[in-house]
Formats: C-alpha cells, structure tokens, sequence
C-alpha cells in the first residue's frame, strides 16, 4: 500500500497506524535511489511526493527550508536565481540506477548525498542544520533551526542525515547555502599512474591555493588517457592566479591543459554521478580510506578481482569501484584489500540476490552494532521504518 500524506498531521496518522499494525514501511521521495541499500522487504510505502514547497529562503542569511518532496531541482533553481547554491554538490544517482523521476531534499539528507565539493565544502550532514521528522511512534519531532549551534548532547540532525530512513520519516529540512563562484576552471593533467596522480593532488590540497574538488581517472575512464583534475571556484582574478601558482608548484608532472564552461561542468558531473559505469552490468562499490593508500588498495583488488575498474574522487579518499555481478560481487576480496589499510566499503549498486547476501554497507563491530540497534530502538520502538535496509536485523 502506497500512502501519500499532503500534511504532517496525516503523516503522523499514517505512520501511527504502521506502528500500530506493526507492518513493515519503506520511505519513498522521487525514487531516484530505491536500489541504495539491501532490498527492501516493506509491506506499506509513504511518500514524500504531496509534501512539496519552499518554507523559508532568507538569501541574506544564507538558509533555505523546504519541505521533504521538494525536487532538489527547483532548490537549485532557487537558489541560483539569487546567485547561491547548495554547498555540498549532491550527487545525482539516476544515471547509476537507470531510474528515472526527481531526486528530492529530503533523500539528500536522509542519506547524507554529497560530491565532488564535499573534500572541501563538507557533506550533506555539515550544511544540514534543522528537521522535522515523524518517529516510530508518530510524533513529529523539530530539531535545530535557522542558524548553526553548538551542540550539548545528540545531535539528532546530524545523526539522522545518513540513516536512510531507519530512524523516521523525514518532512522538512532546512540546509545552510553558499555564494555561487564567479568562476569555475579545471586543470587537467595527463598520463599519470596512480600513485603519481596522488600524489599530484595531495600536493595540490596540502597547498595554499584551496581546488575545491580533486580526481583522477585512470587511462579507460571516459577516455584514452588517464586524466588528473582539479577544480578552482573564486573570482576571476584569484582563479588565474592559483591556476598559474598550481601549474608552477606541480610542474614536475608536466604542464596542465585548462578547460571551463560547459566542458568542465561536463566532466565533473560524470565524476559527481559516477556516469562512466552507467548502462554497465557491473556491480559498484564506493571505498572511503585515507588518500595515499587510495593505490595500494586498488592494486591489491586488481590482483583479487580480475576486470575491475576504477576511478578516484576526493583526493583519492572515495574511489568508486565497478566489479563484475556474479558471486559476491568481490565482497571478500574488496574487504580483505581495504582491512590493513584502515578503510570500509558500501556495495551502491548490484543485483537484489548480491544485496541480500553481501553486507552492502561496512560491517559494524559487536560494541557499535549494539550501539546503532539501540539507536534504531529508541527512534522506531517496534522497528517499521525501513527493517533491515542498513544491517540485517536492524
């Protein structure tokens, strides 16, 4: 059954009578994402979609609320009418999944969507500062507001941005917003291994002159060659003198090509969207680890996993990963790469028989899995939102 609240009133009523039936209850925004984490076993759906509008926009104060169901496109649009943006750069899933419709604020902040900016200007959580969100016992619960605060004890905002549901329903939130850049350059470097890439931009973040997205991809991604970028956003005058100072810190890997306009933006949304496994069969992994050990675990996998491709973001702290489908999707061997070097792993995208199988996100220790049950327990006593979507059993 699909339920499709207009107010927070009759989703309080909906999901008072989920609890009380005890059924299972998927959260649905525009359903850009239903394949992101294991598959779903609800019985009973509410959806954002009624629940649509800008609540609050002060450009002078940087904030804008919405309610959950607003397309992120029309906050966008919003936004840039007045020369502001989202800081984070949410990633669209849409050509990964091959779904169709919009994504919504509401799922950006349910589960923490962020991009290539991230390295930079923080994730989702960071610039997320206020809620409205219905609990497993159809209260609806506010959390922070307009403005950032300091934080004395749980800081339910920032935990539920990244819970994908498992803790409530979300009807509205409120987000911090930033200037757009006057303008955007990429410098482009060629032909570099992986480590040298690394260490191009570890050089270039640990530098003065501030990229504000970082990524390299290897020869075979989206192109012949492989491709090092950074992305500079200012003022003009400031973008050409950091371009210039970057080309002269890092001469030692040759000299950049500079692109901007429409072929830059271009480039980073294919980085942003992991496009270039689009319209593939292939299983896609998203691995967070410390930046220099970014190569060491794609060699190690590469040796374990015959035929897996890959591209860095973040510095080379995200790496997303394309493996083929069958089996465990390289689950063993991905996991067993990234354990001496400190990192985790989330399966995004595979087939329901893999996600049902494999622990699609990283598994928890016994102390933090207790933690986390007790978490879900407290927000969804008799456990109805979203059972199992994140760790089985939770």
């Amino acid at each position: 059954m699909l339920h499709t609240p207009t107010t927070e009133a009759q989703a309080c009523a909906v999901v008072a009578s989920i609890v009380e039936a005890r059924v299972p209850l998927a959260i649905r925004g525009g359903g850009t994402r239903s394949g992101l984490g294991r598959p779903d076993n609800a019985v009973s759906t509410i959806s954002s979609a009624e629940l649509t509008g800008i609540t609050l926009y002060e450009p002078s104060e940087m904030v804008i609320g919405a309610k959950a169901g607003t397309p992120l496109k029309l906050i966008e649009e919003t936004l840039a009418s007045r020369g502001q943006m989202l800081p984070f750069e949410p990633m669209d899933h849409r050509a990964l999944f091959g779904t169709e419709g919009e994504p919504t604020i509401g799922a950006i902040a349910a589960g923490n969507i962020s991009g290539p900016r991230r390295i930079n200007a923080g994730a989702a959580r960071d610039s997320l500062i206020g809620i409205k969100l219905i609990n497993g016992r159809g209260e609806l619960v506010k959390s922070g507001g307009r403005v950032m605060k300091n934080v004395t004890g749980l800081d339910l905002v920032k935990l539920v941005s990244g819970s994908f549901g498992t803790l409530g329903f979300l009807t509205e939130v409120t987000f911090r917003v930033l200037p757009r850049p006057e303008r955007i350059v990429t410098l482009i470097w060629e032909d570099l291994a992986d480590e040298a890439a690394v260490a191009l931009l570890s050089g270039a973040l640990g530098s003065p002159f501030e990229p504000m997205a970082a990524a390299h991809l290897p020869a075979g991604v989206g192109a012949e060659h492989a491709r090092t970028l950074l992305r500079l956003e200012n003022f003009s005058a400031s973008i050409s003198y950091r371009a210039a100072e970057l080309a002269r810190l890092l001469k030692g890997y040759g000299r950049p090509q500079l692109i901007e306009g429409r072929a830059s933006d271009a480039l980073w949304r294919e980085v942003r969207d992991a496009a270039f496994f689009a319209g593939t069969p292939e299983a896609v992994w998203r691995l967070s680890l410390a930046p220099t050990n970014g190569p060491k675990a794609t060699a190690a996998i590469a040796r374990m996993v015959p035929g897996a491709r890959w591209f860095y973001d973040w510095g080379g702290g995200l790496i997303w990963l394309a493996v083929a489908a069958d089996g465990d999707a390289g689950a063993a061997a991905i996991r067993t790469a990234l354990k001496p070097l400190g990192g985790h792993a989330t399966l995004v995208r595979a087939p329901d028989a893999v996600r049902a199988a494999v622990p699609v996100f990283e598994p928890l220790s016994e102390p933090l899995m207790r933690v986390t049950a007790g978490i879900k327990k407290s927000f969804d006593p008799e456990g109805v939102f979203e059972p199992g979507r994140m760790y089985a059993g939770v």
